[in-house]
């Protein structure tokens, strides 16, 4: 694997990954860490002489594998128990949740404010404003605006999706 190809693959698989070891460990940070030294292990492979043939597979094992790793550190027992090994399912959701992120974070300043406050922070479109210094009926534009623009980003799939913190 070349060092283009090495980060052609970074760059595809960085956020799925993220989003993956997000569901195991619980904070953000961690799951950065855990992605960053599982292509930090990968990369050491590959310069070792190692051939991967399917990296997309070998990166979830190593995320799944560093996953363990911190919990065992955290004494999370329970953690450890519950954390299945690593199928297409699992694969699927962290890529859709990363596909929503992306679309999320291409929303316009305003909307995709609006937007998290809504559905990630709970707020009622009422709060919202009061806490923008915005009116309600801008609140629920900004809301049909982000909708409208999640579902055409996300339309290529054909398939229904449903955001993860609703």
């Amino acid at each position: 694997m070349t060092v283009r190809e090495f980060e052609a693959e970074f760059k595809k698989l960085y956020l799925p990954l993220g989003m993956y070891a997000l569901r195991f460990v619980g904070d953000v940070d961690s799951a950065e860490d855990l992605v960053q030294d599982a292509f930090v292990k990968a990369w050491q492979s590959i310069g070792d002489g190692i051939v991967i043939d399917n990296f997309k597979a070998y990166m979830y094992r190593c995320v799944r594998n560093e996953c363990i790793g911190l919990l065992r550190r955290r004494n999370d027992i329970v953690g450890i128990a519950d954390m299945p090994d690593v199928e297409d399912d699992d694969i699927d959701t962290s890529e859709r949740d990363a596909r929503l992120w992306r679309a999320i974070d291409a929303l316009p300043e305003r909307c995709r404010i609006v937007f998290l406050l809504s559905k990630r922070d709970g707020l009622s479109n009422e709060e919202i404003a009061a806490e923008l210094g915005l009116s309600v009926k801008t609140v629920k534009n900004q809301m049909t605006k982000a909708y409208s623009r999640l579902r055409e980003a996300l339309s290529p799939e054909r398939k229904p999706f449903f955001l993860p913190f609703l």
